[in-house]
């Protein structure tokens, strides 16, 4: 099951509580106090995981406790720490407050760790108290709770090139035909209803992923059709590639379908129309003797200023230059980012983490 948004309520370990406690050992006169301090409670960890590629586990756990610690004993005696719980998210997830809505911390790599809740400190025994003017204290101190968390998680699917258009104008067929991906196609609207990856290898060097996001009509981005809960997959990829079906039988027009798509884009993230993106003709061997509706997309592109290409998915007409486009443009944005080297700290943590397990 495909799940890229939950709820869920995170609850740290609460310290255990300190002790009161005398030394009562033979030949040992006026034994002073001894009681231990309470253990700490244990933390929860969110840990991005390649190998995750959805949220489903949280469908089912929607609440998560780490264990609390242990309380302090006599003969000056720590509680053991509670055990620290670490969960683990696909890369690609954001972590959201519920109540706020702010934005707390954004898995874009493998292995990174995030304090999620903090545990609750292990309280203080009667030794803790003593004093010279003081020598037999009886107070103690509780252990504090843990902090306890309401969030969201939201998976945004980590493609470098993301196919748009309205449905059923050939996506998941273009999706097979370049890369291993096997969605599934028929041949009426939203046969995708999860968003696809594939990996598409341009020769022996240059390789990048594309994703098959689920048709987007007029309104989407107030929850239309698929809806919103798509769009955000979109946000991820670096190009786009607008798929227009130019055949005669869609009975709709391929350039108003792309305007109506770019409004949906620009509604839900005004950035997402500023990205690098290719228009693409699809199913050209069905035109026959009429090419307006492609001449018609063709000089769209032009004035858009856009890269455009006339492919069939079916035949495989146009692909290879497809591939070779994209991977042109992916280089150029590559070398225009800066990518900040993974943090030290966070891959010493996950090493720590694995050997813990």
């Amino acid at each position: 099951m495909f799940v890229d948004q939950v709820r869920i309520t995170l609850i740290a370990g609460k310290g255990g509580d300190g002790c009161v406690s005398f030394r009562r050992e033979y030949r040992v006169p006026k034994g002073g106090p001894d009681g231990g301090r309470g253990g700490d409670g244990g933390n929860v960890y969110l840990v991005s995981d390649q190998n995750l590629n959805t949220l489903a586990y949280f469908r089912y756990h929607p609440i998560n406790k780490a264990k609390k610690g242990a309380h302090g004993q006599g003969s000056n005696k720590q509680g053991k720490r509670g055990k620290d719980l670490y969960l683990r998210v696909p890369v690609g997830t954001v972590v959201k407050d519920a109540l706020t809505g702010e934005i707390l911390y954004d898995f874009t790599r493998p292995g990174e760790v995030f304090l999620a809740a903090r545990g609750g400190r292990g309280g203080r025994g009667n030794a803790s108290f003593a004093t010279p003017t003081h020598q037999a204290p009886r107070e103690f101190e509780k252990g504090k709770p843990g902090e306890e968390k309401e969030l969201i998680l939201e998976l945004k699917l980590i493609a470098d090139v993301g196919l748009v258009g309205f449905p059923n104008v050939g996506k998941s067929t273009l999706i097979s035909k370049i890369s291993a991906a096997s969605p599934q196609i028929a041949d009426y609207p939203f046969t995708t209803l999860t968003p696809n990856l594939g990996v598409v290898d341009v020769d022996d060097e240059r390789s990048f992923v594309v994703a098959d996001i689920p048709g987007l009509i007029e309104g989407a981005h107030e929850g239309h059709g698929l809806g919103i809960q798509f769009l955000r997959h979109v946000e991820r990829t670096r190009v786009l590639v607008h798929l227009i079906d130019v055949s005669p039988y869609s009975g709709r027009d391929p350039v108003q379908d792309y305007h109506v798509i770019q409004k949906e884009l620009e509604a839900f993230n005004p950035d997402l129309v500023k990205r690098k993106q290719v228009v693409v003709a699809n199913k050209i061997d069905l035109l026959g003797s009429d090419h307006s509706r492609l001449e018609a997309v063709k000089k769209l592109a032009r004035c858009e200023k856009k890269p455009f290409l006339a492919i069939s998915a079916v035949t495989g007409e146009g692909l290879k230059e497809l591939k070779t486009l994209l991977a042109e443009l992916l280089k150029e944005q590559r070398e225009s980012e800066k990518i900040e080297p993974t943090l030290g700290k966070e891959e010493e943590l996950g090493k720590k983490i694995k050997t813990e397990e």
